[in-house]
């Protein structure tokens, strides 16, 4: 019978047969077509950047884990560098590896979950970049007393321009150039970074006045909100200027990279525009009182002047004084001379009647010819020492004029110094001032970063720490199950806990009831 009828299949037979390849297939296109797009939060687990760019990574939490693909054009847009620990929320399709067996979710964005990830992000940014030189001192540019042109890289819709163009016309109206660029969001750090870059490109004396100094400006916000100018390239684009830079973002609890590589950070817009010009009707005024007190000390300086003048021109003797002598002894020589011409012709006539016998006419007209050569002769030697005397008399005049004279610029030029060691001085003043209070504002910011990171501000907020018998830290619950003792340290104080299985004889531990969800708190720097 066996022959005619044949034996009873299975119901399993009528099944479709697939080959690997097919079902691996099927597989694939169910999950795509129903996980076209999702979004996962859970913790970076293996990270692995491969040469040629793609990212490998696990996302998991304390159940599950699932293998994630990022392709390199999205590594590139990644805002952060990914790390095993950091919480993350990635979206993307979900998809299978059918060489594996395995599913996979292949994510196109990423981004850091939650202010406890932002801040460790953070933290390592400002490691590097403090690493790299980018927040020294020392390249820090003063800003310039007298602007002539701001430049405002902000929104241009917000509040803060207009905050910042009326304290500006308050103060010392100047010409503001605003370089329009989005504050939130992704797109907002490359547009920031390409204002200050556009302004440091504008040539000098150019048709578009380059700025003398700039202000970068946003209003208060979340740490999300403020993180734009958290980006490297906002920070390098900031280091890099050649133009004395600005910061005000946001308010002035809340403290961005930006603020360590400009060369003077502002607690407000506000504080922007009053740091960056002065004020005129106090610049009025001390150059009024500038002014009278020049006034006062020049006319103090000149009245000394012609004082000393006065008291040496009283030592100095009288120009009639200094001939009197000369004329006297003319007037002696003068009276002697007709005198002694008359002897001397008694004289010489007594001579001639006594030789007149023996000469002859020729021989006396020689004579007289001498005679009245020498008596010319007299006169003007007599005349030439007049002259002389005069000539020597007036040359002392002048060179006590010209000693006079030195005096004066003399001095004219120690008045002249004072007044510039009394500058100099309020100068060093002002600067020991400034410098002592930006090293203030540094500490305090200083100290209040090291409480925010410690870990017992972590224990505070709910969390606690376990440790084994010698004090080592226990990470995992395979570590914690080789020991018969722990220690769990709560922000109060730390409590010694058994590992081993309680007895059917002891009570059953109550369950703790639920604690009330805490309301989500806004993110802060410190």
């Amino acid at each position: 019978m066996s022959d005619f009828f044949p034996s009873e299949r299975p119901a399993s037979a009528n099944l479709h047969e697939f080959s690997v390849s097919e079902l691996a297939g099927s597989i694939k296109r169910t999950i795509e077509t129903n996980f076209e797009r999702v979004r996962v939060r859970g913790e970076l687990g293996r990270v692995t950047i491969a040469k040629s760019g793609h990212m490998y990574a696990d996302l998991k939490d304390d159940k599950a884990v699932i293998n994630t693909i990022m392709w390199r054009g999205s590594v590139s847009q990644l805002p952060f560098r990914p790390e095993e620990g950091l919480e993350v929320v990635a979206e993307g399709k979900l998809s299978t590896y059918p060489g594996r067996s395995n599913y996979q979710l292949v994510a196109d964005t990423m981004s850091p979950a939650g202010a406890g990830a932002l801040m460790a992000l953070l933290e390592e940014r400002k490691k590097k970049l403090a690493a790299e030189g980018l927040f020294e001192t020392s390249r820090k540019r003063p800003l310039p007393v007298f602007p002539r042109v701001i430049g405002v890289v902000t929104s241009p819709t917000g509040a803060v321009i207009r905050d910042i163009l009326h304290r500006i016309t308050e103060r010392f109206p100047v010409h503001v150039l605003v370089w329009p660029a989005l504050v939130q969001g992704e797109k907002a750090a490359a547009q920031i970074a390409a204002g200050i870059q556009g302004f440091n490109a504008l040539a000098p004396g150019g048709p578009v006045p380059r700025p003398d100094v700039l202000i970068v400006a946003r209003g208060g916000g979340s740490i999300e909100d403020l993180w734009p100018f958290n980006e490297e390239i906002v920070v390098r684009a900031t280091a890099a200027s050649e133009i004395p830079l600005i910061s005000a973002v946001g308010h002035e609890t809340d403290t961005t990279l930006i603020d360590y590589a400009s060369d003077r950070r502002a607690p407000t817009p506000t504080g922007a525009a009053e740091i960056a010009v002065p004020v005129r009707t106090e610049l009025l005024q001390d150059v009024d009182a500038h002014g009278q007190r020049l006034t006062r000390a020049l006319t103090q300086h000149v009245r000394h002047n012609q004082q000393d003048l006065a008291a040496l021109a009283a030592r100095l003797p009288k120009p009639q004084t200094l001939l009197e002598g000369r004329q006297q002894r003319f007037d002696y020589a003068e009276s002697r001379l007709s005198s002694a011409l008359q002897s001397a012709v008694v004289r010489k006539r007594g001579q001639y009647d006594q030789i007149a016998p023996r000469l002859r006419p020729q021989t006396l007209r020689t004579a007289l010819t001498q005679l009245q050569s020498n008596v010319e002769r007299a006169g003007r030697d007599l005349a030439s020492g007049l002259s002389r005397s005069v000539v020597k008399g007036n040359e002392r005049l002048e060179m006590l004029d010209r000693r006079l004279t030195a005096r004066q610029g003399a001095l004219l030029k120690a008045a002249s110094d004072r007044r510039e060691i009394d500058q100099l001085s309020e100068r060093l003043e002002r600067s020991v001032k400034r410098t002592v209070s930006e090293k203030s504002d540094r500490a305090a910011r200083a100290g209040n970063l090291l409480e925010a990171l410690s870990y017992q501000a972590t224990l505070k907020r709910g969390y606690a720490v376990v440790r084994d018998s010698s004090g080592g830290l226990v990470r995992t619950r395979e570590i914690a199950s080789e020991h018969a003792r722990l220690s769990v340290q709560f922000a109060d104080g730390a409590l010694e806990v058994s590992t081993s299985a309680p007895s059917a004889s002891d009570p059953p531990s109550r369950k703790p009831k639920p604690a009330p969800p805490k309301p989500a708190k806004q993110g802060d720097l410190f």
